[in-house]
């Protein structure tokens, strides 16, 4: 129940004592996820992994300076929606607990399956209504102008698409309790998979006859058709609601086989499309 007795005054030093480590953290997860994955993966094994380049053409510099600097402002507003958690930890609104295993460790494994499967879906059906024409403008014109996207695409969204992505962590907390370290757990998968999406180069592995070897999970081939035709695979990290709802592109095992260094023949491409429907309609 909200204490209407509140000390506003401890309140507010509270806040401003918290938002430096928040602000902190969220700037050093974008910083790590997708400037590390960019390090390891587009410069330390980009000749390694040239075979497996999706595009030939790389993002330029000056598209990447403008993706770092939309980031900053996106992890400003991750950082505010983060103060909001913990002020309304504070108050007994929601419940962020420190000792991973204070309600067992099966609830804390629970825990953190639920927070990435519901983001999935979260984050499906936001970006699909994001891209109806009326939403598009306003909230993710931003992010498509990276074409050809880098791992510091990730974070590139207008201001009114982040908040939409940031407030679905305190929606999450008001249903299910949490703990700290699910919670870190949680984030950083989001940016791993975010930055990941994003590199370029077809880093997961591949079955002998060239598709995904886990094909339940969307690999960087995935995204990166949506960033070339964008009415197509909406999925963050599952291929579940893509393929349910038939929003998958046709192409995808092709141009996964592709860039894996396979091509698969039409027969074969049919053949793919005809498991995944028989999939999803079980």
């Amino acid at each position: 129940m909200f204490d209407a007795c509140i000390d506003y005054a401890t309140l507010a030093r509270f806040a401003a004592g918290i938002y430096p480590f928040i602000l902190q953290s969220d700037l050093y997860r974008y910083l790590i996820g997708a400037g590390g994955t960019f390090l390891v993966v587009n410069t330390l094994l980009a000749s390694w992994l040239a075979k497996r380049k999706i595009r030939v053409e790389k993002p330029t510099w000056r598209q990447m300076g403008r993706e770092i600097l939309a980031s900053l402002r996106t992890v400003l507003i991750f950082s505010l929606i983060g103060l909001a958690i913990a002020v309304s930890v504070r108050l007994g609104l929601l419940t962020v607990y420190e000792y991973p295993a204070a309600r067992g460790w099966p609830y804390f494994v629970l825990n953190v399956v639920v927070l990435i499967v519901a983001h999935d879906a979260w984050f499906y059906w936001t970006h699909r209504i994001m891209h109806r024409p009326r939403f598009f403008r306003w909230f993710h014109r931003l992010h498509h102008r990276s074409y050809n996207p880098s791992p510091w695409t990730s974070y590139a969204f207008d201001a009114s698409e982040a908040l939409v992505n940031a407030i679905y962590l305190p929606l999450a907390l008001m249903i299910m309790p949490t703990s700290i370290l699910a919670a870190f757990l949680f984030t950083g998968h989001m940016m791993l998979r975010n930055a990941i999406g994003h590199c370029g180069y077809e880093v997961f592995p591949a079955r002998a006859d060239g598709r995904p070897r886990f094909d339940w999970l969307t690999t960087v081939t995935h995204h990166d058709l949506h960033h070339a035709r964008a009415r197509t695979n909406f999925g963050l990290y599952f291929t579940f609601w893509d393929r349910v709802m038939g929003t998958e592109d046709p192409n995808y095992y092709g141009e996964f086989a592709r860039a894996v260094g396979r091509s698969l023949t039409g027969d074969e491409v049919r053949s793919a499309a005809d498991r995944r429907s028989r999939k999803a309609a079980v």
